[in-house]
C-alpha cells in the first residue's frame, strides 16, 4: 500500500510541478499577483509530495520489498543496512527520484528565502525551476519508474553492485546531485533575468550564493569520489578521466567560472552576458553530464544506465532547456550593455582571464569525453581517449590559471599597475621558487612535474595569505584580522586549498613508487626504503561476501610503521570481486598494499605503492569545501542586494501591479 501511494504521490507532484510552472510565469507575465503567489505553495506541496514518494521507496529498500523491480535488482537480504538506504539511489531509477527530490529541495528554498527578491523575478524563477521538474518528473514517470511491480516475486534480490557497496559510494552521489541540481538555480536566475528583461548588481549579488553553494556541494562530491577510487579499486590512483568523473567535473569548472563572473557584475556591472551564458552552460553540462551517465553511450565502471530511449529523452530535455535558454540569450542582448568600463590591467582582467581559462579547460575535457563518440558515429572507428591526451591538454590551462590568480585577487578594481601588485607579491614569488629549487636539488634524474607542481601550490598558498596580511594596512594591525569579511577568509581558505590539492596531485604523480612481486607467507621484502612482511593470509565471511585477508607489517628501518590487512572480497550473489587495499596514511606519504591471487607456487601476488602526499589531495578539498562554507556564511551573500522592495502605489496595488 505504501508503495502505491508513493507512485501517486510522484504522479500528484508532476500537476503541481506543472501549476508551479505556468500559473507563477502567466502571473509575472500579466502583473497578476495572485497568480504569481501560487508559486511559493506550489514548490513546498512538490516538495512535500516527492520527499513522500523517495521516503516510501526508501522503506521499501529497508524492509527487502522484493515485489518492486528496482529493489530485486540492487538489494539482498544480507547486504548491510547503510548499503540497504543507500542502494536507494544506487541505481538508475532510485537515483533519478533523489534528483527530482533535490531539484524540489532547492525550489523550495528559493519559495523559503527568496523574500528580497523583486516580485515578478522571484515568480519567474520558481516557474523556471518548476519547468524543470515537469520535464525530469515526465521522464522518471515515463521511463524510469521506481515502483514497478514484478508479477512474481522472487525470494531474494540480485544485491547491489559491489563496488558501490562502500561508504564512500554512499555518500558520493548525494553530494554530488546536490551540485548538480544546484546549478539548476543559477540557471533558472539567469532565465528569469532574461525574462525579466533586467541584469545588474543586484541580480549578481542574488545569483551568487546559489552558484556557491552549487560549487560547495560539487567540491565534497567530487573529492568524496576521487578518495574512493584511491583506496577501493586498488589501482593507487585518485583520477582516471573516466567519462563518468568527467561528467562531474565539467559543471564544477563552469560553476568556478561562474562564481568569479558574478563577482564583476555584482561590484562593476559590467560582463553581464558572459556571466548569464556561464550560467545556462553550467547547468547544460550538468545535463550533459546526465546524459553521459544514463544514455548508454560511454562505459564506466559507475554508469547508471544503458538504455538508449533513456538516453533520447533525456536529449530532448537538453535541446529544451539549452536551445530556449540560448535563443531566449540571443533576443535578449540587448538588455545586457554593460556600464562599467576598465583597462587592460585590472581586476575585472584578471578574472575575465580566469573565467577563459577555466571554461577552456572544460571544453577540453568535454572534447576529450566525446571525440570517441564523434569518431565512431561519422567515421566508424573506435577510439580511446586516456589520460596521457587530458594530461597534455588540461595542464597548461591550470597551470596558467594558478600563476595568475594570487595576482588577479590583489588587483585593484577598474585600473592597476601590475608591476605595484607583483612587487607586493614578491615574498610569494621567493618561497615558490625556494621550494622548487630546494626539491629540485633534492631529487635526481626525475621529472619536473614534482617541483613545479609543488612550487605552484606554494605560489597558491602563500598568495592568498598575503592577499589577507595586505587588507591589515600598512601597519598590519593584527586586530583587522577578526573584521574582514568571512568571504575573504572564504577566499583564502579555497585558494589555499587549490594549491594544496595541486601539490599532492604533483607529488603522488612524480614520485610514486610501485613494486609488483611474489610474496611467501612469512616472507620480507623491501620497497623504497620500507621493510614489508606477509605474516598471514586467511580466508574468512562477511554480511554478504566472502574474503582472503592478508596480514601485514610495515617496518621503516627497526621501527614499526603499522600492521595493514589488504582484502580481496568476492560476492557470490553478484558474483564480482572486489579490492580492499590496507594502507597507512601519513601526513607526507601513503604506504599502499594489495593482496592479489595465490600463485602456483603457492606464494600470492602482492603490489606495493609508495605514495608521496597523497592525503594532500583530499586535504585541499576539504580546505576549498571549508572556504565556500565560509563565503557562504558571509551575511552579505545571504542578504540580497539592493533588497528594499520599492514603495507601491495604492492605484498599482489595487491593479495588482508591482513597482518596477
Amino acid at each position: 500500500m505504501l508503495v502505491e501511494l508513493g507512485h501517486f504521490a510522484l504522479v500528484m507532484a508532476f500537476f503541481v510541478a506543472i501549476a508551479q510552472t505556468i500559473l507563477p510565469l502567466w502571473g509575472a507575465q500579466t502583473r497578476n499577483r495572485s497568480l504569481m503567489a501560487v508559486g511559493d505553495p506550489a514548490a513546498m506541496v512538490q516538495l512535500v509530495l516527492i520527499a513522500f514518494s523517495f521516503g516510501a521507496l526508501t522503506y521499501a529498500f529497508v524492509t527487502s520489498d522484493f515485489s518492486l523491480k528496482v529493489v530485486v535488482e540492487n538489494s539482498h537480504t544480507l547486504k548491510p543496512m547503510l548499503y540497504k538506504v543507500s542502494g536507494v539511489w544506487g541505481n538508475h531509477e532510485g537515483s533519478m527520484l533523489l534528483w527530482v527530490l533535490i531539484l524540489a529541495l532547492f525550489g523550495a528554498a528559493a519559495a523559503l528565502f527568496g523574500s528580497n527578491l523583486p516580485e515578478t523575478l522571484r515568480a519567474r524563477v520558481i516557474g523556471v525551476q518548476g519547468s524543470i521538474g515537469v520535464a525530469f518528473l515526465a521522464f522518471i514517470l515515463f521511463t524510469s519508474n521506481p515502483f514497478a511491480r514484478l508479477a512474481m516475486p522472487p525470494m531474494n534480490g540480485d544485491d547491489l553492485n559491489p563496488l558501490l557497496q562502500d561508504p564512500g559510494l554512499a555518500f558520493h552521489p548525494p553530494f554530488l546531485y546536490l551540485g548538480y541540481v544546484g546549478l539548476s538555480m543559477t540557471f533558472s536566475f539567469a532565465v528569469a533575468a532574461l525574462l525579466e528583461g533586467r541584469v545588474d548588481a543586484a541580480w549578481g549579488r542574488w545569483v551568487r550564493p546559489w552558484t556557491l553553494a552549487a560549487w560547495l556541494f560539487l567540491t565534497i562530491g567530487i573529492g568524496l569520489g576521487s578518495w574512493w577510487a584511491y583506496y577501493e579499486l586498488g589501482w593507487g590512483g585518485f583520477w582516471f578521466w573516466d567519462p563518468v568523473e568527467n561528467a562531474s567535473f565539467m559543471p564544477w569548472l563552469f560553476a568556478a567560472a561562474l562564481l568569479h563572473s558574478a563577482i564583476v557584475v555584482e561590484k562593476r556591472e559590467t560582463l553581464k552576458s558572459w556571466t548569464i551564458l556561464l550560467a545556462i552552460m553550467a547547468f547544460g553540462f550538468s545535463l550533459i553530464g546526465t546524459f553521459l551517465v544514463r544514455s548508454g553511450v560511454i562505459t564506466s565502471v559507475h554508469a547508471f544506465a544503458n538504455d538508449p530511449e533513456r538516453g533520447v529523452f533525456i536529449l530532448l530535455i537538453l535541446a529544451f532547456f539549452m536551445g530556449g535558454a540560448l535563443t531566449l540569450f540571443t533576443a535578449r542582448a540587448s538588455v545586457m550593455t554593460a556600464k562599467g568600463v576598465f583597462s587592460m590591467v585590472s581586476r575585472e582582467s584578471a578574472l575575465v582571464m580566469n573565467n577563459i581559462l577555466l571554461a577552456v579547460a572544460a571544453l577540453v575535457v568535454f572534447t576529450g569525453t566525446i571525440w570517441p563518440l564523434v569518431a565512431e558515429a561519422f567515421w566508424a572507428r573506435k577510439l580511446s581517449v586516456g589520460a596521457p591526451f587530458f594530461n597534455a591538454a588540461f595542464t597548461p590551462f591550470f597551470t596558467a590559471l594558478a600563476v595568475i590568480l594570487p595576482v588577479g585577487a590583489i588587483l585593484p578594481w577598474k585600473r592597476a599597475r601590475l608591476g605595484v601588485a607583483v612587487k607586493k607579491l614578491v615574498p610569494s614569488m621567493l618561497l615558490a621558487l625556494a621550494v622548487l629549487g630546494l626539491i629540485w636539488s633534492i631529487q635526481t634524474e626525475r621529472t619536473l612535474l614534482g617541483p613545479i607542481g609543488l612550487a605552484l601550490g606554494t605560489w597558491l598558498i602563500a598568495g592568498a595569505v598575503q592577499d589577507i596580511l595586505l587588507r591589515l594596512g600598512q601597519k598590519r594591525d593584527l586586530s583587522r584580522l577578526a573584521r574582514l569579511p568571512r568571504a575573504d577568509w572564504g577566499r583564502l581558505f579555497a585558494h589555499g586549498g587549490l594549491g594544496v590539492t595541486i601539490a599532492g596531485i604533483a607529488g603522488l604523480t612524480a614520485w610514486t613508487v610501485e613494486d609488483i612481486r611474489v610474496v611467501q607467507v612469512g616472507e620480507m621484502f623491501d620497497v623504497a626504503g620500507y621493510t614489508i612482511s606477509l605474516d598471514n593470509v586467511e580466508r574468512g565471511q562477511g554480511p554478504n561476501y566472502i574474503t582472503t585477508m592478508a596480514t601485514m607489517t610495515v617496518f621503516d628501518g627497526d621501527k614499526k610503521v603499522g600492521t595493514l590487512h589488504p582484502e580481496k572480497r568476492s560476492y557470490p550473489v553478484a558474483q564480482m570481486p572486489t579490492t580492499e587495499a590496507g594502507i597507512d596514511n601519513g601526513f607526507l606519504r601513503d604506504v599502499y598494499l594489495v593482496i592479489g591471487d595465490i600463485q602456483s607456487n603457492g606464494g600470492w601476488a602482492v603490489r606495493t605503492y609508495i605514495k608521496p602526499l597523497a592525503n594532500w589531495i583530499w586535504g585541499g578539498t576539504i580546505i576549498m569545501a571549508f572556504g565556500g562554507l565560509l563565503s557562504l556564511s558571509d551575511r552579505r551573500y545571504r542578504v540580497a542586494a539592493g533588497a528594499r522592495k520599492a514603495k507601491v502605489s495604492p492605484k498599482e496595488a489595487h491593479k495588482g501591479v508591482p513597482a518596477e
